[in-house]
């Protein structure tokens, strides 16, 4: 049992792993490793658009090649990283980009996340008050408080009857 196990986990991990290894081609390669690394570095933060949730650098999507071909083309022809990345998002818009630049567009992007998380630890603040201000942090606690004399003395018999 314990080799099945082992055996389904080393194809689930074969998998998962080997397409984003093999997604740049031995053809696209540059020989020049500084523009080789560069182009790596360009094409992790650049989103597949057919993937979406990967970077072109991952994907084996045809597109993702193109672009991957493009951006070494670009670095080869004495374009800046900054260059490249702007062509990009000229040419296919902010979506292109895996971290979306801060600008109006985008700011919900990057405030709402935060402010959710904010407002709703807020929210918990003010519930946990409002319930120990209630008495209600103990939920073993009745609404009312304490019972009175008159009520536990008749909590009292029933449970003496019941017990008989």
């Amino acid at each position: 049992m314990r080799l099945v196990l082992s055996a389904l986990w080393f194809v689930l991990t074969l998998v998962v792993v080997a397409p984003s290894v093999w997604a740049v081609q031995p053809d696209e390669i540059l020989q020049d490793k500084a523009l080789e690394t560069r182009a790596r570095a360009i094409s992790k933060e650049l989103r597949c658009m057919v993937c979406q949730n990967q970077s072109i650098d991952d994907s084996d999507a045809s597109l993702a090649k193109d672009l991957r071909v493009l951006v070494r083309e670009r670095l080869t022809n004495g374009d800046s990283d900054q260059q490249v990345i702007g062509f990009l998002v000229a040419r296919y818009g902010e979506f292109v980009l895996l971290k979306p630049r801060f600008n109006l567009h985008t700011a919900i992007l990057w405030i709402g996340p935060p402010s959710l998380l904010i407002g709703g630890a807020i929210a918990l603040l003010f519930i946990a008050r409002r319930r120990s201000e209630r008495g209600l942090a103990d939920p073993a606690k009745p609404e009312g408080g304490s019972l009175t004399p008159a009520e536990e003395a008749r909590l009292a018999a029933l449970l003496k009857s019941g017990e008989t």
